[in-house]
């Protein structure tokens, strides 16, 4: 005679695991779509700064000391006044989220892409917040008043020689995405012009 009890507790053993292999396919499914709705949203949010175009109209960027730099669209705006020496770059943001710009790193020589960045401890942080909106132009600024720095001097030398480089350090407006952009200055004519080199992903995996 069968032994109804056992095979009681085996259907019920087997109805287990089946509910328990579907609560963990549907646990899967809800966690695919929390990350791909997470990733949307993120990728709403993220900003990727370029050099503006040559058409794009010229910006002033204002220093706390009362001086004033004027940076025309493609270009940055360099100026060296009684050994102070004043840099912006003229910027447009081709992401989809608002650029909260936070610092940045000028390099007295001529950086490839292949130079990794300077680590993030050694970037100069604005002293103002600055922002550049999705599809809109804006600009980032930095000033060397002490002659008695030896960057100073070395970054003197490279404007007299006609090149430079910068690293700029940006995010979304909620603080994350961080991303560090370099970007090649280099004098034609009366012209800085202005080129994007490469770009870093400080808070996700990087795309190389």
């Amino acid at each position: 005679m069968a032994d109804w009890v056992v095979i009681s507790s085996l259907a019920t053993a087997g109805g287990t695991l089946v509910l328990a292999a579907t609560t963990y396919a549907s646990v899967r499914s809800a966690n695919r779509a929390a990350r791909t709705a997470e990733q949307s949203m993120l990728a709403g949010l993220r900003p990727l700064l370029f050099p503006s175009r040559g058409d794009d109209p010229a910006q002033r960027a204002g220093f706390a000391d009362g001086v004033g730099v004027t940076i025309r669209g493609g270009e940055a705006g360099v100026e060296v006044l009684d050994g102070r020496i004043y840099i912006g770059l003229s910027l447009r943001n081709v992401g989809t989220g608002i650029a909260v710009l936070h610092g940045g790193y000028v390099y007295s020589e001529v950086r490839t892409a292949s130079v990794e960045r300077a680590p993030l401890d050694d970037f100069r942080l604005l002293s103002r917040d600055l922002y550049i909106p999705p599809g809109d132009i804006g600009f980032w600024q930095v000033a060397f008043r002490d002659e008695s720095e030896p960057q100073t001097a070395e970054l003197r030398a490279a404007v007299e020689g006609g090149s430079f480089s910068v690293d700029v350090l940006y995010g979304d407006y909620e603080g994350g995405q961080r991303v560090v952009s370099r970007y090649g200055v280099r004098k034609e004519g009366e012209a800085w012009q202005l080129t994007a080199v490469r770009h870093w992903q400080i808070d996700r995996a990087s795309p190389r």
